[in-house]
């Protein structure tokens, strides 16, 4: 258990947190959300110890441990074994079997111990900082975008062993299926205070605006009061029969807690600029090959056409190719065998992890995003500014003075602004928060051109791609369907997630399937109806309520609407399984 008592911390520009209040108990996971500038960072900082706050304490239990997931490597030794057993303890430091237990647990084999840690891929690397934080046995884990740079099955691979922790979580993160997979519950830094409810980000954000309508409109009734008590105050005072009714009027003026005006984010809505073409197909690819050396091909004779409206996701490991096959057909990459061949109206933007050096380092990000479309208004782009993490004074900063993440986010963002019919994507969610990806996959969803995405997020794929090109130890290989159906025909070879493989149903007849079906329907219905006719009359009774009482009946709503939406998938389930 870990407990944060009356918390105040403030920078010169501006104040993070005011005497808050927090307390984690065994076993809780918690998915830390919020944009940009809210003291997710700085609250890690704070419980690590590198960081002081200005007022308040931290308590943890004797003996707690803490660890941070490193996202950098720094590996001094020439073997994984002697790099892992770099985090025994001194009265540890001989017993070796410690280390390579957490190895063989984490997937790596007998013949990889000696092996150099900078050999391995960017997933494996960040493993072997995991298995020598581990080794340091702590209580509970930091952890700050922990998927970053880790191809999917490295992701699929961490949300499982975390689902299996024993100890306390803490995960900053912009993958909204990871955090929800995984956490218990879901924190955020509201108006300068800690706002925590057990479940997933959905509910949150769905509690965050029902707290937020009922506090608008105590407001509303606060000024009105405040408003009435001031004319009387005005009218009152002078006259001597009723000044001592005034002056107890100011005393309950001077005492009244003033409520706070809602700061509310800006809108993230947007759409990127579609360019008009008639063409059917925008691009035809056919028989493309390449490798940067001749004995080592990373794909051979890939051939597809990408019909306009069509979204094509490229998926696989990472080191295979999948940015590489992408910077061929845009032409970045000469490509040894084949041709790409666009329509003539075709007009394509072309965001990649590569092509940041494109940017001049002279503009402002307003400076460059303006300079691919100059008709856009600049409240337009400062809209763009706002999506891609740049907000106000922010979107004036030079480009010579940001991080590569920063110009990633500008190279996401003078995309949106070019007027295109094809979209080439190479991890457009790397660097956004979860509002900014939400507000991204909606977009690629109502464009009206084509696109095609190198992405490792699950939920991106299943919610924007029809098709699939994926690369695996063997090459690269054109799926047509979309991901579930590539993970239920064919699925992912070395997925060590620990996932169940789907169970082969067992034959029967009609008559038996339909007797099956009714009684599911049957158990469904008794078992819902008392939860809907609950909500029914909760739903009734709260406009007859106020303040906490309110606050705390549409609380109960959203939980029992959460747990009839979870009843209601497993029985889909079970009549599907039939």
């Amino acid at each position: 258990m870990i407990e944060l008592i009356n918390i105040s911390k403030s920078y010169p520009t501006g104040e993070l947190y005011s005497d808050m209040n927090l307390r984690l108990n065994s076993s809780d996971k918690v998915g830390l959300v919020g944009r940009n500038g809210t003291g997710k960072s700085t609250l890690f900082k704070l419980i690590l110890g590198e960081e002081q706050q200005d007022n308040g304490e931290i308590k943890f239990p004797k003996a707690y441990k803490i660890g941070a997931l490193k996202q950098y490597f720094d590996f001094s030794e020439k073997t994984l074994i002697d790099e892992t057993a770099l985090a025994l303890s001194e009265d540890d430091k001989y017993d070796i079997y410690k280390a390579e237990k957490i190895l063989f647990g984490l997937g790596f084999t007998d013949a990889d111990l000696q092996k150099d840690p900078k050999s391995f891929s960017g997933g494996y690397q960040i493993r072997i900082n995991l298995a020598k934080l581990l080794l340091t046995e702590p209580n509970m884990l930091l952890l700050d975008e922990p998927t970053n740079y880790l191809d999917i099955l490295s992701i699929r691979w961490l949300k499982a062993f975390l689902k299996n922790f024993q100890g306390e979580v803490i995960l900053i993160t912009h993958d909204r299926e990871f955090m929800d997979s995984v956490c218990t519950h879901t924190l955020g830094i509201v108006r300068r205070s800690a706002f925590m409810i057990p479940g997933g980000t959905r509910k949150f954000y769905e509690q965050i605006l029902a707290n937020e309508e009922h506090h608008e409109k105590q407001k509303i009734a606060q000024e009105k009061k405040i408003k009435d008590l001031e004319e009387f105050i005005a009218k009152n005072k002078a006259r001597a029969a009723t000044a001592t009714l005034a002056q107890s009027k100011v005393k309950i003026l001077e005492k009244m807690e003033i409520l706070e005006d809602i700061d509310y984010d800006a809108n993230l809505k947007f759409d990127f600029n579609y360019k008009e073409t008639a063409a059917k197909f925008l691009v035809e690819v056919k028989d493309l090959s390449f490798g940067y050396e001749k004995d080592n091909i990373l794909f051979k004779n890939i051939s597809f056409a990408l019909s306009r409206g069509e979204t094509i996701g490229i998926i696989g490991k990472n080191g295979k190719g999948k940015s590489t096959l992408l910077n061929a057909i845009a032409g970045e990459l000469e490509a040894q065998t084949g041709s790409v061949d666009f329509h003539p109206s075709c007009t394509f933007g072309h965001f990649g992890q590569t092509n940041i050096s494109h940017l001049n380092k002279n503009n402002s990000i307003m400076d460059e995003i303006y300079s691919v479309n100059h008709k856009l208004p600049e409240a337009v782009i400062r809209t763009i500014c706002g999506i891609m993490m740049f907000s106000g004074d922010n979107a004036k900063k030079k480009i010579s003075l940001l991080s590569g993440g920063e110009k990633s986010r500008v190279m996401l963002g003078k995309i949106i602004a070019k007027r295109v019919n094809l979209l080439f994507l190479d991890e457009p969610t790397n660097h956004l928060d979860i509002d900014s990806i939400d507000a991204l996959t909606t977009a690629i969803k109502a464009f009206e051109g084509s696109c095609m995405i190198v992405t490792h997020s699950e939920e991106l794929l299943r919610a924007v791609c029809d098709r699939l090109i994926v690369f695996t130890n063997d090459g690269a290989d054109y799926f047509n369907g979309t991901y579930d159906e590539f993970l239920e025909k064919i699925g992912w070879e070395d997925d060590d997630a620990g996932e169940k493989k789907k169970v082969v149903k067992p034959k029967r007849t009609k008559k038996e399937i339909k007797k099956l079906r009714a009684a599911i329907v049957t158990e469904k219905s008794k078992t819902t109806t008392p939860i809907k006719k609950e909500i029914e009359e909760l739903k009734a009774l709260i406009p007859t309520l106020s303040g906490k009482e309110a606050s705390q009946k549409n609380s109960q709503v959203l939980d029992l609407e959460e747990k009839l939406e979870k009843l209601n998938a497993e029985f889909q389930k079970r009549l599907d399984e039939v």
